[in-house]
């Protein structure tokens, strides 16, 4: 009987060692499963001698607040407290960074100097380079106090013109995201993105007047898999531009004006190849603007290939070029027609569900080279006619077809 009952008792002790193994192997596993939860770190620059008056340079105190920020093994959040003004002069943030997230959480106004000597011949105000995983946002003002340099840029008659500071220019930055953010009266472009990809640009307010000359809302060169989305943009250039070697870009929802529009290009103006693939443009709105949407090459120089290309469901309100291909863009006067366009030149372009009046009389102009015409351009559903009476088209050198509704009469 004895020997029964330990038996048994043995056997209770074996069975209850097993089953508190498998538990502890099962909150083990538990345990190592658990996400990855990276530290959090707030680098406040007034910790590191910012002075929130708006009377003295910042810059030093900014780069000491970035380089612990970067340096730390976590996400970094920089802080520019709400109410304070911070006078800038040109400055860049260099990465790559240590931290798993470096976010800049600007809630007060910064802004630019207006001493020529630290702005005139500079591309940059604010520059990120080399930075993954980068976040602006927080509600704040980037004031480039463009007012005071707009005379400087004299570019259109002067070879020779110094370059102007872009409010933010983001150099190799990737897997980024920019929103909340107003920016006002910048010298050059408000947002400049050279070798940038997968960056989404939300919730932004640019500000400038319409003679402000090269103010681009957002200029895109060089990169690919951007987003521009809920957006409002004023200027006196480009809302969006997208230059030379660019792919994978997204606009919607944005709302433009004054500006002159959205454009490809301008491209060739040099004699390398250059390419723009896979844009989209929707659910746009333009008010007032001198361009809707455009398209543009120089007719001697451009060798690449502009494809890939989606306007829709768009609304233009009083805009005096609604729609524009030209590949005989010369601004300078300088190129010659004679020279024959080379390489595929532009192809699969769709406009779709574009509506609202056109302020010229030509509310559609497609002008493409007659060396190289441009093909499979759609128009489907294109209602623009002019406040003052009818609209027309003009094309030459294209290859395409319309569909739906067109007014003006399509020239397709």
């Amino acid at each position: 009987m004895r020997k029964m009952v330990s038996r048994s008792i043995l056997e209770f002790c074996f069975s209850l060692t097993i089953i508190l193994t498998i538990c502890l192997f099962k909150t083990d596993a538990i345990n190592n499963h658990k996400p990855f939860v990276p530290l959090k770190k707030f680098f406040n620059v007034l910790s590191y001698g910012a002075n929130p008056m708006g009377k003295v340079d910042n810059s030093k105190a900014f780069l000491k607040a970035w380089d612990d920020a970067c340096n730390f093994d976590g996400v970094s959040v920089i802080v520019i407290p709400k109410g304070g003004v911070y006078l800038l002069n040109s400055l860049t943030f260099i990465g790559p960074c240590k931290s798993y997230r470096t976010v800049l959480q600007i809630k007060g106004v910064l802004k630019a100097t207006i001493n020529p000597s630290y702005f005139y011949n500079l591309p940059t105000w604010i520059g990120f380079r080399y930075v993954n995983n980068l976040v602006l946002k927080g509600g704040g003002v980037l004031d480039g106090q463009g007012e005071y340099a707009w005379k400087y840029n004299d570019c259109f008659t002067n070879s020779r013109c110094a370059a102007l500071p872009a409010t933010l220019r983001f150099d190799y930055v990737n897997n980024s995201r920019v929103h909340s953010l107003k920016s006002v009266n910048s010298k050059n472009a408000h947002f400049n993105l050279f070798a940038c990809s997968n960056v989404q640009i939300s919730r932004v307010k640019f500000l400038a007047p319409s003679n402000s000359k090269n103010t681009d809302g957002i200029r895109i060169g060089t990169s690919s898999n951007i987003h521009i989305l809920d957006s409002f943009i004023g200027t006196g250039d480009d809302c969006v531009s997208v230059i030379t070697n660019s792919s994978n870009i997204v606009v919607t929802n944005v709302t433009c004006g004054p500006g002159h529009g959205i454009s490809i290009g301008s491209l060739g103006s040099n004699s390398l190849s250059e390419f723009v693939k896979g844009v989209s443009v929707r659910n746009c709105t333009f008010i007032s603007t001198q361009n809707g949407v455009r398209i543009k090459t120089r007719p001697s120089l451009f060798k690449g290939v502009v494809s890939d290309i989606n306007f829709s469901n768009i609304i233009m309100k009083n805009v005096f070029n609604p729609i524009i291909i030209d590949q005989l863009y010369c601004p300078g006067r300088i190129c010659s027609e004679q020279i024959p366009a080379s390489g595929e030149g532009i192809k699969d372009v769709t406009f779709e569900n574009i509506i609202g009046t056109s302020n010229s009389e030509v509310a559609i102009s497609l002008k493409c080279s007659k060396s190289v015409p441009c093909r499979n351009v759609k128009l489907i559903n294109v209602i623009l006619p002019y406040t003052r009476g009818k609209s027309k088209s003009i094309c030459s050198n294209v290859q395409g077809s319309s569909y739906g509704k067109q007014e003006p009469p399509n020239c397709v």
